[in-house]
């Protein structure tokens, strides 16, 4: 709304042409979503306070010290972050643009799932929500509907294929069946980030350098002239993602005041949910699917972990961790909660890094 606005003035006032800009636009959207969380995030912590009482439900089988340090601390605080997002994008983003409300649909009806998960806990002083077929069939139901409008709105073949990293202009062609490749991504993404969430600050830091990481990505596949000289595939429009990403690294800065050990608030499976469903939806707009496995090559191990351990214990009956996901592995042996977190946000950067590289190596 700010960008139509500020843009219609710039006749009377010439310096406002600079919103034309993404980048002006992606840093604009970047503060206003941190103001945003951090002006409102008070109140929004003292009323679910009020209204859960109990806080978030603690795991009885999880690690001992977590019932006795977190009991008591309100979930939810994923509206603080839905909030600055959908706020800082409506503003700043530019609303003709259909990858913007593709995106902000998963985002919002991923955080509406995380949200009745989340609220059932609460309600029923229970660390399970609804059922979790019904939940995941919800999940890929609103993944479906974004993938199809992005294989609408996108450029055929390239809409309907999975890009290949590394290699210039490699695609391998789905035609309609890569919808279901694109839910994959999409729901992958939102659950791998919601057992990441599980230690004060572990998911948001990884998600804001993820956020950040496609945002760059979004902007340089949606013009022309650097998809060009990077040899990336060129999806028009979805520069208009970047804007969306700086949302989603604002709101996660501003979280983090409050969420940084000790937690004032968790983010719950309204805002972990929704967040990797986000990061999944543009990675499968502009084209980066495979890439988002190496940014967020920090949420594939901590899924990996579950998976590995439960294959395990029900071929062997032998654990392979201590216990999962990953983080609770080293929890339970002896590594102190900060150390934990912190060295997993340091991998979560090289990770980062790693995955950009691929621009350039074609």
């Amino acid at each position: 709304m700010l960008y139509y606005l500020l843009t219609s003035l710039t006749d009377e006032f010439s310096p406002f042409n600079v919103f034309r800009y993404q980048t002006t636009r992606t840093g604009s959207a970047v503060l206003t979503a941190l103001l945003f969380v951090f002006l409102f995030g008070p109140r929004i912590i003292s009323l679910l306070k009020l209204k859960q009482g109990r806080g978030q439900p603690i795991r009885s089988d999880g690690p001992q010290r977590h019932i006795v340090e977190k009991q008591g601390t309100p979930t939810m605080g994923g509206l603080m972050i839905l909030s600055g997002i959908f706020v800082a994008t409506v503003l700043w983003a530019d609303l003709r643009n259909l990858y913007v409300w593709a995106v902000l649909f998963v985002t919002m009806g991923f955080g509406a799932i995380g949200f009745y998960d989340d609220f059932l806990k609460v309600t029923k002083s229970s660390t399970k929500g609804f059922s979790g077929r019904v939940r995941l069939l919800a999940e890929v139901a609103v993944a479906a509907i974004a993938v199809a409008a992005f294989m609408w709105i996108g450029g055929k073949p390239l809409s309907m294929s999975l890009a290949l990293p590394f290699f210039k202009g490699a695609l391998i062609y789905f035609g309609v069946f890569f919808i279901f490749v694109g839910v994959f991504v999409v729901v992958g993404a939102g659950n791998a980030v919601n057992m990441t969430d599980g230690l004060d600050g572990l998911a948001i830091v990884p998600v804001m350098i993820a956020a950040a990481s496609f945002g760059l990505i979004s902007y340089l596949v949606g013009n022309f002239n650097f998809s060009d000289y990077l040899q990336l595939h060129f999806v028009r429009g979805t520069g208009e993602l970047a804007i969306i990403s700086g949302a989603i690294v604002g709101a996660g800065l501003g979280f983090l005041w409050f969420n940084a050990p000790p937690a004032m608030i968790f983010m719950g499976d309204t805002g972990s949910l929704s967040l990797g469903g986000a990061l999944g939806a543009i990675a499968v707009a502009v084209k980066h699917e495979i890439v988002l496995a190496i940014i967020g090559g920090l949420f594939v191990l901590e899924t990996a972990s579950v998976i590995i351990q439960v294959v395990s214990f029900k071929l062997t009956g032998k654990r392979v961790f201590a216990m999962a996901p990953l983080h609770h592995h080293f929890e339970q042996k002896g590594w102190k909660e900060p150390t934990i977190v912190i060295r997993f946000w340091i991998i979560a950067f090289v990770l980062a890094l790693l995955g950009l590289s691929t621009l350039k190596l074609r």
